[in-house]
């Protein structure tokens, strides 16, 4: 199901939630860093403006690949940030919820939700990704180590695009400092530069974490 309106989010959640875990699960990718080490990984990003944002294609990053047996990316995710989420003999999620950190919205149908790439592909093509191999971009674009990929609202991740932190931040102010943390390891990992207002905004974000 695909919902036009954001609006609708907070009804369908509420008609959702009955019967849901009494603590669904919180996404947690793997690799979030500590707030120093962060900040830290901030430092050393390279600021540069961006380049060659006209030849981006969505295809020159594969995904999502085979990860195991009839498993691909998107199913590891769904599977990994679930709660209680059961899959079918070909790895397709019938039944489960999601609750989106982003927005504070919980879901029962995995067609509810998308799996964020938090620098997104175009982002990383205009930062750097273009003179990667094939490979390269598929690797980035499936990367099950780091944190850089998340279940989400579908339509946030949606409204969301390619923007970096200088202009979409997620909703829940509570999530920000994980989200900074997420996008400055996954820049930091794979040597992606950043722009002076993406930096800024990382940085204020980052000055709102405890730890």
């Amino acid at each position: 199901m695909r919902r036009t309106h954001y609006l609708l989010a907070a009804v369908l959640t509420a008609t959702v939630a009955v019967g849901l875990p009494a603590s669904p699960a919180v996404a947690t990718p793997p690799g979030i860093p500590s707030k120093a080490t962060a900040q830290s990984q901030l430092n050393g990003l390279t600021v540069a403006a961006e380049a060659n944002a006209g030849s981006y294609d969505r295809d020159l990053f594969p995904h999502w690949v085979t990860i195991s047996g009839t498993c691909n990316t998107r199913e590891a995710v769904l599977k990994r940030d679930g709660s209680n989420v059961v899959t079918s003999s070909a790895c397709a999620a019938t039944s489960g919820s999601w609750y989106s950190p982003y927005d504070g919205a919980t879901w029962t149908s995995a067609s509810d939700v998308d799996i964020d790439h938090v620098v997104p592909l175009a982002e990383a093509w205009r930062s750097g990704a273009s003179a990667w191999t094939t490979s390269k971009r598929q690797s980035f674009a499936n990367d099950l180590s780091r944190p850089q990929l998340i279940a989400v609202t579908d339509n946030v991740n949606q409204a969301k695009g390619d923007q970096d932190p200088s202009t979409w931040q997620p909703s829940r102010t509570a999530y920000r400092c994980t989200y900074a943390k997420m996008w400055i390891a996954t820049k930091s990992y794979w040597a992606l530069k950043l722009q002076a207002s993406e930096k800024t905004a990382l940085q204020t974000m980052i000055n709102t974490c405890s730890a």
